[in-house]
Formats: C-alpha cells, sequence, structure tokens
C-alpha cells in the first residue's frame, strides 16, 4: 500500500499567447513539469512530514507518477487578477490524517485567497474531529476556537497571485502539495 510520508508546497506562474503553453511554464516554475502528475482529493496523510523542495525534489525521477493536490487558474484578460491557493491543516495527533484544499479566483489578492483556502482545510478538519464552529464567525475567530481546542496544530497556505498579461497573452497561476513518493 502505497502512502506518502513527505509533502512540500510550491508554486508558479507562467505566461504565453497559448494557454496551454502558459500551463508548462507554470508547472517549470513550481519545478514538477517533469513528473507525470495525478491530481487527488485533499487528504494529507497521517505522520505526513513537511519538507522543503529541494529535499522533496531530490528524491524523485523525470517521468515518475506524482500525486499532487492542485489549484490552478489562468486568464487572457489583460490586469485581471487571478490566484490558485492550496491551504493546509494539521492535526495534533499524528496518527490523525489532515486536510489540503484547493481554491482559485479572479479578482481576489493572494493574501485574501491564501486564508480563504486555509480557512477550508482548517473546517474540514474540525468537522472530522468533532469540532463545534459557527461558519459565520470570522477567520481570527474561528481560527483561535480551533487554536483552543488543542486538536489542530498548523494551519498553512501556499499562494500565487498575478495579474494577466498586460498584451493578453495567457497567464496561469499554480500552487501544488507534491505528494513525495
Amino acid at each position: 500500500m502505497y502512502v506518502p510520508n513527505q509533502i512540500f508546497l510550491t508554486h508558479g506562474v507562467g505566461r504565453h499567447r497559448e494557454k496551454l503553453t502558459s500551463f508548462e511554464l507554470a508547472l517549470r516554475d513550481c519545478g514538477i513539469a517533469q513528473f507525470n502528475l495525478v491530481r487527488v482529493s485533499s487528504i494529507l496523510p497521517p505522520g505526513c512530514k513537511f519538507v522543503k523542495p529541494t529535499k522533496g525534489l531530490a528524491e524523485m525521477k523525470a517521468g515518475q507518477i506524482v500525486h499532487v493536490v492542485l489549484s490552478e487558474a489562468s486568464t487572457n484578460e489583460p490586469r485581471r487578477l487571478i490566484a490558485a491557493s492550496v491551504g493546509v491543516a494539521v492535526p495534533r495527533d499524528p496518527g490523525q490524517f489532515g486536510y489540503l484544499s484547493e481554491h482559485h479566483s479572479y479578482g481576489e489578492t493572494g493574501d485574501k485567497a491564501g486564508d480563504y483556502a486555509e480557512d477550508l482545510a482548517a473546517e474540514m478538519l474540525a468537522t472530522v474531529l468533532g469540532l463545534q464552529f459557527d461558519p459565520d464567525k470570522s477567520w481570527d475567530e474561528k481560527r483561535e476556537i480551533w487554536s483552543i481546542s488543542g486538536k489542530i496544530i498548523r494551519t498553512a497556505n501556499i499562494t500565487k497571485a498575478a495579474l494577466g498579461d498586460k498584451d493578453g497573452r495567457w497567464t496561469t497561476v499554480l500552487s501544488a502539495a507534491v505528494l513525495v513518493p
């Protein structure tokens, strides 16, 4: 049974007259273009350790099948703001799985998109752990509740935001959680 025990976060941007090429350039900027990527859902395996991208990449080979939680957004509208974010929620208990969430948006700053993705991951983990929360509370209020519970040790996000190319070339932003095989 394959269960990854390492993960790294990365993000990138690509610009080109062709949409597919802008996506490829964003993958290259992320450092993961040389792999066969398989998108997976939002579970952070129990005990999975976060490593730096250089460490994770050193353990992988070109052409390898690699599982990722990937968020992407593209535009060819000049100066249109786009963002792609992956949120993370890590439980205190290393035997418990955590959550990853992906969020992509238009017209939203990187900070706002990142907070939203982080909030999504934390809410998913909170509901699995049986924590009560009011969805209408602010992100800071909910974070305080999760912190007080002692069941969620950390939340984080990786986000890439960019303005669409001023000349109308395709702009693609990516954020990824890469599960190291």
